[in-house]
């Protein structure tokens, strides 16, 4: 199971097994999507899959999910959404209301976030077999232009940018489960981060050196793979982060770090400092991105890691994600 948490195992086996025998040897860094060129045509392609358990839960369900994670996967590379095609594997006795209710909001999310689902296909399996419904996706988008993602461009002294409150949307899915005896008014953040790129771009198109949307593996697994790609250093500040106090309870009675759960409707992107200032009030003026912030900054050490500063001067190491803490949450 920790192989699909996002985190050390993940990236282990995608390293280790999946590029050596299926990708060229010039492949860069790996991201959320990849951007290529056909007959001189420049494109953007992602390709997901949602298998979250319940299929629905307090702000969301796996339709609407599926056309999320999909949009902003190709968002945080630098390309605008324009066509998804889905794939469902539905379990043999699948009540047909269930179906149809993820359907419609699958094609209700995609009308909100502008892109057309263009095709896709549907295969049945027998009953106990795919927990009722698995969705897979892949995304197709355009480049924006003025926009490049790649961590080589990083540099000491670049601002790192938080869309919002981390954590809702592992949480919710945790209490959906009735796994954990604990009431709170809690959502899931799934939502297009389309509209806060768009307007990030639009101020500070040539100062974006890096995004990223941390779903699995959560911000700490992100800024990881950042630093690790980047070869630099990165403080962020802890006190700075926004947590909601429900996630944080959760998290204390788990023994679970909330940088570590998963976010469905957050991004992260480093600024150039010049950029950093206009482009966190482009984003606080989207609606819904009001507690966006900053919270930390590259600097050269400690090289490869990420360390968590508090305002009192104590600090730690934060790695990546380790095992699989909440499975079958995306």
């Amino acid at each position: 199971m920790a192989h699909g948490a996002g985190g050390k195992a993940s990236r282990r086996l995608i390293e280790g097994l999946f590029v050596p025998l299926l990708c060229e040897s010039s492949l860069g860094p790996l991201g959320d999507a990849a951007h290529i060129q056909i007959d001189g045509t420049r494109i953007a392609v992602t390709a997901d899959s949602f298998v979250v358990k319940p299929l629905s839960f307090p702000g969301g369900s796996i339709g609407e999910l599926a056309v999320n994670g999909t949009v902003n996967d190709l968002a945080v590379s630098g390309a605008r959404a324009q066509a998804i095609v889905v794939t469902f594997v539905l379990e043999a006795g699948l009540p047909t209301e269930i179906l149809e209710a993820e359907v419609r909001a699958m094609g209700e999310a995609a009308r909100h976030a502008g892109v057309v689902i263009a095709g896709g296909d549907t295969k049945v399996v027998e009953h106990g077999k795919a927990d009722a419904m698995y969705i897979t996706t892949a995304g197709f988008g355009c480049p924006i232009p003025g926009v490049t993602i790649d961590p080589g461009t990083v540099r000491t002294g670049d601002k790192i940018l938080l869309s919002g409150p981390v954590g809702d949307h592992g949480i919710t899915i945790l209490l959906a489960r009735g796994e954990l005896d604990l009431e709170a008014d809690l959502r899931s953040d799934t939502r297009s981060v389309f509209p806060f790129v768009d307007a990030l771009q639009r101020a500070a198109a040539t100062g974006i050196r890096w995004m990223r949307d941390p779903t699995r593996g959560g911000v700490a697994t992100s800024l990881n793979e950042l630093a690790r790609d980047s070869r630099k250093g990165i403080v962020i500040f802890e006190d700075d982060i926004p947590v909601r106090d429900t996630v944080r309870g959760a998290c204390e009675l788990l023994g679970l770090d909330p940088l570590h759960i998963a976010n469905e409707g957050q991004f992260l992107a480093v600024l150039a400092p010049e950029f950093a200032e206009a482009g966190l009030q482009a984003i606080r003026e989207v609606p819904g991105g009001s507690e966006a912030c900053i919270i930390g900054e590259i600097q050269d050490k400690p090289a490869g890691s990420v360390l968590a500063m508090t305002r009192y001067g104590a600090s730690r190491i934060v790695d990546m994600l380790v095992g699989d803490p909440l499975p079958r949450i995306c």
